[in-house]
């Protein structure tokens, strides 16, 4: 039977995913998302033109891919319908699972609404809903994908829980759907996505049990998983490479090279600890050098130095075999470069990730920089300064650093063997 590749974020998001999926996409026959929801957004671009992806798979670029939306997946049909028209000839390219979950615009204004009323000890979320639509998983009030094809009952449901939950949604300004345009959107999104609605589970079987090709894509970032993330802090779901056996309903032994994602630098948005974060000048360097804006959102990210404790962790957690490195590019120009390889909390310096990360302040490694890095395609090419920089980081992680991005277009990568 054939393994299963996996790629994952070992920082807080917004890695570079994108870039490396649609890359190693063109060399399967199957590429898997595993969980998140239009929270996440991955860049892709080629050919001059970008493409920002939240739900649908980015091997979708690959016209000889199928893309499979997991059960570990929380799926906006608005939203998926509306990305899907980026593309053509998708029909027969892409597949849903019947077993996803739902989520639909209620959810946001749930999200929205509790963001408000917690104030400055609000998480930080994108508002797109996807913690109130996990929540409804977990408590078993959610609706899955494969409801689509009853949209009558579908919206009977829906509307029985908004009268259990009424003084609760009133409470918190949460408008209660209107029945008949309920129905309506229900309908169309029946419409729209019942070609696509399946087994998924089976077809991925079916594919390594036929010896296919298949790639498994995570969301979000190692640092922001439900358990071993910087919680409360984090998102909703099971981001690390565990999560895609539950995701998608494959056991553990299915899961062969686990390739970590990783920038040369570290962002975050939201809020929450963030122990390299840099305030001042090269922080905003970083971000207006690195167009550190969120795909969803927008919104300006927290930028700071590379961290390499948190590295090491994610790189254990995950079982990454090989690293890839984006947005060295970034860096060109700077005459100092931070690695944080310590914490110092409470006056004692760790080299591990601890229960909190609130208060820990970073210990630093310095690095000479170098010039110009931005489209090398070979190691030997790239200025003496950045090769050691990789193979420093190569040592302070405990795994390879096998690719290394020096521009966002799909060529501009060094393959080291």
């Amino acid at each position: 039977m054939q393994k299963a590749d996996l790629i994952v974020g070992l920082q807080w998001g917004d890695e570079g995913k994108g870039k490396i999926v649609d890359n190693l996409a063109q060399k399967y026959d199957y590429v898997c998302r595993f969980a998140g929801g239009h929270n996440a957004g991955h860049t892709i671009v080629t050919e001059g033109k970008k493409y920002a992806l939240h739900l649908v798979p980015s091997g979708v670029l690959n016209k000889d891919a199928i893309n499979i939306v997991g059960n570990g997946v929380v799926l906006s049909p608005k939203d998926f319908i509306k990305e899907l028209e980026q593309f053509d000839d998708i029909e027969g390219r892409i597949y849903i699972s019947d077993k996803a979950h739902l989520l639909l615009p209620y959810h946001a204004q749930i999200d929205q609404a509790k963001e408000r009323l917690k104030g400055d000890k609000a998480i930080g979320t994108t508002g797109k809903g996807i913690g109130p639509a996990y929540g409804d998983k977990i408590t078993r009030v959610g609706h899955r994908v494969g409801e689509l094809h009853n949209p009558k009952k579908l919206c009977e449901d829906i509307l029985s829980y908004f009268e259990i939950n009424k003084p609760i949604f009133d409470a918190m300004g949460v408008e209660v759907p209107d029945g008949g345009e309920l129905l309506k959107e229900l309908e169309f999104y029946s419409q729209k996505l019942s070609p696509f609605i399946t087994d998924t589970t089976l077809m991925v079987w079916d594919a390594l049990d036929g010896e296919k090709r298949v790639l498994l894509e995570g969301a979000q970032g190692t640092m922001l998983d439900i358990d071993h993330g910087t919680y409360p802090y984090v998102t909703s779901s099971t981001t690390i490479s565990a999560g895609a056996c539950s995701g998608l309903g494959i056991a553990p032994h299915t899961i062969g090279e686990v390739i970590g994602i990783a920038k040369a630098y570290c962002t975050r948005v939201g809020n929450g600890p963030f122990p390299s974060e840099d305030f001042g000048k090269e922080g905003e360097y970083l971000r207006k050098k690195g167009k550190e804006f969120g795909t969803t959102t927008g919104r300006p990210r927290r930028c700071g130095w590379f961290d390499a404790v948190a590295m090491k962790h994610a790189v254990r957690l995950n079982g990454v075999s090989n690293i890839s490195l984006m947005k060295l590019d970034v860096l060109d120009g700077l005459e100092e470069i931070k690695v944080c390889v310590a914490y110092e909390i409470d006056g004692k310096e760790i080299d591990y990730v601890p229960y909190t990360l609130e208060g820990a302040k970073p210990v630093y490694k310095s690095f000479k920089g170098w010039q110009k890095t931005e489209g090398v395609r070979e190691f030997a090419n790239l200025p003496q300064e950045a090769q050691d920089y990789i193979l420093e980081l190569e040592k302070l992680c405990g795994a390879k650093i096998g690719i290394i991005s020096t521009s966002p277009d799909r060529d501009d990568t060094i393959i080291r063997s």
